[in-house]
């Protein structure tokens, strides 16, 4: 494969048992992505858990316990490739008691596969997680609606379902929403078009992976790079030699650009982009680099390198959307460490404006609190101030996590909405 083939990101979600392993196994099984001895080892906890297939959710199921209670229970990536793409798989948990581990998995993804099982149709998760996979900006969704075999491959059922959810998506500003009717178990529009569904006309779900365009979703505009380490050698060889080092979060950067660094607020020109393997014309999302400028300014990590007509807000206040992912609820006062790109500070969340229904997206502003897994807007007062955009306009500089100093343990993911 050659070094520069195009990667798309999908993370799979929907309620229990709609078959989201079984369909990562059967995309694995069928592009000829796993290994002779991986095969053998699902055929074989296949027999002795009494199946009379190879039950190929074994596949990502990698825990005891999943395997045992036959659900997903954390998020398990995976990966392989076409002689078009590469791919990497997060699947993600059912049950609404892991709705984080599924905010997890979607935050970096570039498509979300939401899974429905067609004697069911919607269900409560189902909105759910189409609801997070918005409002994590998940650019592309595709509903996979599953288990066609076990309908008759009825076109009826599929359009009602179909329908439902479009209705449903129009409430939420879904960019990109593709329909396809399937059957993980059987391999039907997974890999090919299925000769079971003539009345279907769209592509199978590995030919859409395989052609969704995903470059443009980059931003591509808003110079941001975080640094995250200062490289200073200090050996004979490189004497002198001062680099930032770091992940390009959106733009573009290449020698000779002129540049402000935050807080400070310094220019500067950029005389080198480098990576591991030497000097690049030019850094683009998601290279890791080392930045070399032309001038001598006091930067540390946290700080950020962007364009002086096209900065980040510098703010302390800010106001975010945050699933709470930890058992105890979340009151205004509480105290938290907030990590932000490389930049960390303390926080209290000084208001809770309302929690919401993902269900109904009805907002509550009656509502005193946030408990495990639900989604609120919030508004908090940081001790450093924060170098960020707003969300909708850029993932990597408008999301953050809330950590827990006491136990250490990550309690909530945010999305800022505003900032001053």
């Amino acid at each position: 494969m050659p070094p520069t083939m195009d990667m798309l990101r999908f993370a799979t979600a929907g309620s229990v048992d709609d078959g989201k392993s079984t369909l990562i196994g059967r995309l694995l099984f069928d592009s000829k992505s796993i290994f002779e001895d991986q095969l053998s080892a699902v055929e074989a906890a296949s027999t002795a858990k009494g199946d009379d297939y190879v039950n190929l959710a074994l596949l990502t199921d990698g825990l005891r316990a999943e395997r045992e209670q036959g659900i997903t229970i954390d998020v398990a990536y995976r990966y392989f490739a076409t002689p078009r793409r590469k791919f990497i798989i997060a699947d993600t948990p059912g049950h609404i008691q892991y709705t984080r581990n599924m905010v997890t998995g979607a935050s970096t993804a570039d498509l979300a596969i939401i899974l429905v099982d067609a004697r069911k149709g919607l269900v409560e998760q189902s909105r759910r997680h189409a609801f997070l996979a918005t409002l994590l900006r998940v650019p592309h969704l595709v509903l996979a609606v599953n288990k066609m075999d076990l309908v008759d491959y009825s076109q009826e059922v599929y359009d009602e379902i179909s329908d439902e959810f479009t209705r449903f998506a129009d409430k939420l500003n879904v960019s990109d929403l593709t329909v396809i009717p399937l059957s993980a178990l059987k391999g039907d529009n997974i890999v090919t078009r299925s000769a079971n569904m003539p009345w279907y006309e769209g592509p199978s779900l590995l030919h859409h992976l395989e052609h969704v365009h995903v470059s443009s979703d980059r931003n591509l505009i808003d110079v941001r790079f975080p640094v995250q380490y200062v490289i200073r050698p200090q050996s004979s060889q490189y004497p002198d030699y001062r680099g930032y080092a770091g992940t390009v979060a959106s733009g573009t950067l290449k020698a000779g650009d002129e540049i402000m660094v935050l807080p400070s607020g310094f220019t500067s020109t950029i005389a080198a982009v480098e990576t591991a393997d030497g000097p690049v014309a030019e850094a683009f999302p998601p290279m890791a680099v080392t930045v070399r400028l032309n001038d001598e300014i006091d930067i540390s990590r946290g700080d950020m390198i962007c364009r002086p007509q096209n900065a980040p807000k510098v703010a302390q206040n800010i106001d975010a959307m945050i699933c709470w992912m930890a058992d105890d609820a979340l009151r205004p006062g509480r105290k938290l460490a907030i990590k932000h790109t490389s930049r960390s500070a303390r926080a209290v969340v000084k208001d809770l404006e309302y929690r919401l229904d993902v269900n109904t997206l009805h907002r509550d502003p009656a509502a005193t609190e946030l408990n495990l897994n639900d989604i609120g807007r919030i508004r908090l007062r940081t001790t450093q101030p924060l170098l960020c955009d707003e969300y909708a306009r850029n993932r990597e500089t408008g999301g953050f996590i809330l950590i827990d100093e006491n136990t250490n343990r990550t309690v909530g993911a945010g999305m800022i909405t505003s900032a001053d």
